[in-house]
């Protein structure tokens, strides 16, 4: 009986994880669902489906940083990330720093503050945090942390984390600014925000400022500080599973790639959005593919 006891709590906590990890992959299949949809509507039923890409995006986000790193987490993250994101949008909006002169369209994704849709910094976290996950990977973060028991372990385990802490925070910010190569022009595109500045930009992407890009460059790496500041201070994971935002990342990557090529008739951002994502997707896809022939 005694070795039954141990052998059955072990498969409850087998199945609570299972159940644990559905949880977001159920959200993110929504989510995918819903994104299909997006080259097939118009009008009033596009902006609807907008704002569900962006409820989905957000959901599976939170749902997966809880079930993984515990709402403590989760909620500075969320806070860290939409909290600088909805900042930076109602000074950029008000001054035209630091993206530049822009503004958004009125009534058309709902309630707003400052003329900033409030639906705009939920999606800053719904994209960055498929992003951040990709990104600690790539660093290699858990094994930097991964050290022996002596002092000397102990003492290169932190330097090899702090350069990990530092490559990740970087990709953050590339795979943020690439990702923006899709969400801007598909956003333009739609009439979502317009620019004041509309011929100085990326060639194919003349009507989008390259103030934006420094712009998402400066916001993301104040947002990658604290987000290191925030790993510091909570524990680690305790559910290691990322294949809910690894899977997300791919689908972002890919999938909005082919969408602006085929469906949309966005040739360019397909073009920049690939190459500017695929700065971490193809060394995380190399590592994937090596380390699992």
């Amino acid at each position: 009986m005694r070795s039954v006891c141990p052998l059955a709590a072990t498969a409850r906590d087998w199945v609570g994880a299972r159940r644990r990890r559905a949880i977001p992959a159920v959200a993110a299949v929504a989510l995918v669902l819903v994104q299909i949809t997006y080259p097939l509507s118009a009008g009033a039923s596009r902006d609807r489906i907008t704002v569900g890409v962006v409820v989905l995006s957000v959901s599976t986000a939170l749902l997966h940083a809880v079930t993984t790193r515990g709402w403590r987490w989760a909620a500075g993250f969320f806070l860290i990330v939409s909290g600088i994101g909805l900042a930076s949008e109602i000074v950029g909006t008000a001054t035209g720093v630091p993206y530049g002169a822009y503004a958004y369209a009125t009534d058309r994704l709902g309630p707003a503050l400052a003329d900033v849709p409030l639906v705009v910094p939920l999606a800053w976290t719904g994209g960055l945090y498929p992003i951040w996950v990709v990104a600690g990977l790539l660093a290699g973060i858990d094994a930097a942390r991964t050290g022996g028991h002596g002092v000397g372990d102990a003492a290169r385990a932190n330097r090899v984390g702090g350069r990990a802490e530092v490559i990740r925070a970087a990709l953050l910010v590339v795979g943020a600014v690439g990702w923006d190569l899709f969400l801007d022009p598909q956003m333009v595109a739609d009439g979502q925000w317009t620019w004041s500045v509309t011929d100085a930009g990326l060639p194919g992407l003349a009507q989008i400022p390259y103030t934006n890009y420094l712009g998402w460059m400066l916001v993301a790496s104040v947002m990658a500080t604290l987000l290191t500041a925030l790993d510091r201070l909570l524990p680690r994971a305790h559910d290691p599973s990322t294949a809910v935002p690894v899977a997300v990342f791919a689908w972002t990557w890919l999938g909005s790639a082919l969408a602006h090529a085929v469906f949309l008739g966005l040739p360019a951002s397909a073009a920049w959005g690939f190459l500017g994502m695929g700065l971490l997707g193809v060394p995380f896809t190399r590592r994937v593919v090596t380390r699992n022939p």
